[in-house]
């Protein structure tokens, strides 16, 4: 078919629609299943399709808003992440809110004292649904320096208080292990249900690992 000269607008589009979008465009169920999947074939490169949780949770992951809340020294490791150094809105979560009502992460940035319990506890329950809690530090994960027998003044981790998602070691943390943290924790807020934890299979054993021969640099096996 020759397409051209003046007033042929009208025609090309026509032309250029395929077959099978026009078809389906009549009589429902009129497409058979392998017209369908060849429609959406046709379709994927315009219409996306996702599940109405995927695109809330990819919503979730990139828009956090961490509760501004410090306990002890890794508090400034967290406040130099948000600084405009490493600058933590490049990843969605500059936005620290004054109010528990208003956030939905709450970072544990140090040691908790057996007197901050109850209000971390009524801080976490103000908290809208969905929420989150990263432990950042030694102190929060199991107590750290201060864990010893017997003792009595602090919370041997944050989970013996509230659900913990990710756990970022170091003492303290740098702003870079916190800003890895919360992509972990985006990436476990998009997947979902879908969530499987990464596993870590330790290091290699040396027997089976190569080394380096220092006087002649050959690699020997051992």
């Amino acid at each position: 078919m020759a397409l051209n000269g003046a007033g042929k607008g009208p025609e090309l589009k026509e032309a250029a629609q395929p077959a099978l979008i026009k078809k389906a465009q009549g009589a429902p169920g009129t497409l058979s299943e392998r017209e369908e999947a060849q429609l959406m074939a046709e379709a994927e490169p315009f219409v996306r399709f996702h599940l109405l949780e995927d695109l809330l949770n990819a919503a979730r992951a990139n828009s956090l808003w961490p509760l501004t809340f410090g306990l002890a020294c890794c508090a400034i490791e967290m406040m130099a992440a948000g600084a405009a150094k490493y600058d933590l809105d490049r990843f969605g979560a500059g936005v620290f809110r004054p109010s528990a009502r208003q956030a939905d992460v709450m970072i544990f940035a140090g040691t908790i004292s057996r007197k901050m319990g109850p209000v971390i506890k009524a801080l976490w329950d103000q908290m809208p649904s969905p929420k989150w809690a990263i432990a950042m530090g030694g102190c929060t994960i199991d107590g750290g320096p201060f864990k010893y027998p017997n003792q009595y003044a602090i919370y041997e981790g944050a989970d013996k208080l509230v659900p913990v998602d990710v756990y970022i070691p170091g003492c303290p943390p740098r702003p870079e292990a916190l800003i890895n943290g919360i992509l972990e924790l985006q990436n476990k807020i998009k997947a979902g249900r879908r969530f499987k934890p990464s596993t870590h299979e330790g290091p290699i054993p040396i027997a089976k690992a190569e080394r380096t021969n220092a006087p002649t640099g050959r690699k020997v096996k051992g």
